[in-house]
């Protein structure tokens, strides 16, 4: 079963490489500035209901340089970013403790936390700003491909993009000495819109690197180790997530991997199709400094599992301020079931009555 392109990741088969559909050189990061300030003027009933309505960044940081509006949306012909998407950034929905995103990337972390103690680094503030080089190049996106179409991407100028997918930092984490990695992000592709497609999504990958102490010992080839260890450690990830289920392995075809395989589960009375992954083809590596290397990579599109876990039946509800969502979930609990509500916003009413001393109560209700 394919994931569909909002929920594509860089392995998924409708993924941006392979759908018709569908900053700077070091590493900077976006920080939204403080709203605080502002919200501490709120009575403390508004400030509970509006907890979670923290305002859109307007100006974001990167490595103490400034960003605003007129930064992503330039006076360029190239440039295809609309409000709609700007709003998008700085939310950073996988920051969010309490936010199903959020949720369902720290029980990722947990797992490697656990399975791989102090070996994989973590980074999920990293810019959603990148060159396209980034972007294509360094991951052997051939200059010719559909998915550089000004259709398919969020273009700021001829030269930097909206980030398509995580795998736009992989390179330079590699180059930068990073053997064991994990990357969320918020990742922008043009697309409609509907109960399964979204513009704007999040994504985690997996990288591991190998040198030759770790296979020569092992008694097999470099690329059969990695395929091993690759698909041990996403076997355990899947248990970890949804419990004791079947699965099953499919060989498939990525440009960026060889060989490729997609991790299917059968849960809930069928068969989903949990992620892409495969053996880091050895030009990026080489590329990266690492010519005596192999490596193993992995992908996954976290709106695409967070809907099945939760029970989430619209993705656009993941963007959703309305209390009735927000406060569904909490810290640390994976899985809880969401329970639909009115496509009505709610309404509060004043409702008067007597008491004992026959003074006049008011409270306010929400209907």
């Amino acid at each position: 079963m394919a994931i569909s392109h909002a929920h594509a990741t860089l392995f998924s088969r409708t993924s941006l490489f392979l759908s018709r559909n569908s900053s700077r050189s070091s590493l900077a990061f976006c920080i939204p500035f403080s709203t605080s300030a502002a919200s501490s003027s709120l009575p403390s009933d508004k400030l509970h209901r509006n907890k979670w309505r923290s305002p859109v960044a307007s100006v974001l940081e990167l490595g103490g340089v400034k960003i605003g509006r007129e930064d992503v949306m330039r006076d360029d012909p190239t440039n295809n970013v609309p409000d709609t998407i700007f709003s998008k950034l700085g939310m950073q929905l996988h920051r969010r403790d309490q936010h199903p995103i959020g949720i369902l990337k720290n029980a990722i972390y947990e797992y490697f936390d656990t399975s791989y103690p102090n070996k994989f680094d973590k980074f999920d503030d990293l810019c959603p700003i990148v060159t396209v080089k980034q972007n294509f190049d360094d991951v052997l996106v051939p200059a010719d491909h559909v998915s550089r179409s000004y259709n398919d991407t969020y273009y700021i100028d001829a030269q930097s993009v909206l980030r398509c997918h995580t795998s736009a930092h992989q390179a330079e984490l590699l180059r930068r000495g990073h053997t064991h990695f994990l990357v969320t992000g918020d990742v922008y592709r043009r697309d409609s819109i509907d109960s399964t497609h979204y513009p704007v999504f999040h994504q985690m990958e997996g990288v591991r690197v190998f040198s030759p102490d770790d296979w020569e010992a092992s008694g097999v080839d470099a690329t059969s180790y990695a395929a091993e260890d690759l698909k041990k450690c996403l076997e355990g990830l899947a248990n970890h997530l949804f419990g004791a289920v079947e699965m099953r392995w499919i060989d498939t075809y990525f440009p960026f991997t060889n060989p490729s395989f997609e991790l299917e589960i059968y849960f809930q009375e069928k068969w989903l199709e949990v992620l892409g992954c495969g053996v880091t083809e050895q030009e990026i590596l080489k590329r990266s400094g690492k010519t005596n290397n192999v490596a193993w990579a992995f992908g996954l599109g976290l709106e695409r599992l967070a809907m099945v876990l939760f029970d989430i039946p619209d993705i656009r509800l993941f963007w959703s301020n309305d209390e009735r969502f927000t406060s569904q979930f909490s810290k640390g609990q994976l899985g809880i079931k969401f329970k639909p509500f009115s496509k009505y916003p709610p309404c509060y009413k004043d409702i008067s009555f007597w008491i004992k001393n026959h003074s006049l109560k008011t409270t306010y209700v929400k209907l």
